[in-house]
């Protein structure tokens, strides 16, 4: 298992569009990967449960990846974020 926090620099926090290319993402691994703001944890595969979590700008989420290719899956995760929240 493997985590890692975030803080998210979008001025419009996780949004419609980053929160489906985060889905999609996340979709293309065989591990699970979750995210959680405060006590919610959330399956970074489901779209309305992720952008239910109403992350804004500035407030820090975390990560965790776990599986048979986490290595790779927590990278470009950690990636995408960079590049796009």
């Amino acid at each position: 298992m493997q985590q890692f926090d975030y803080t998210i620099s979008d001025p419009m926090g996780l949004h419609a569009r980053p929160a489906g290319q985060l889905v999609r993402q996340a979709a293309a691994f065989k591990s699970r990967v979750t995210i959680r703001r405060g006590d919610r944890e959330v399956d970074c595969t489901r779209l309305l449960r992720v952008m239910a979590l109403c992350a804004a700008a500035g407030e820090t989420v975390t990560f965790t990846v776990d599986g048979e290719d986490e290595q790779a899956a927590c990278e470009a995760m950690r990636a995408f974020c960079t590049e796009s929240l």
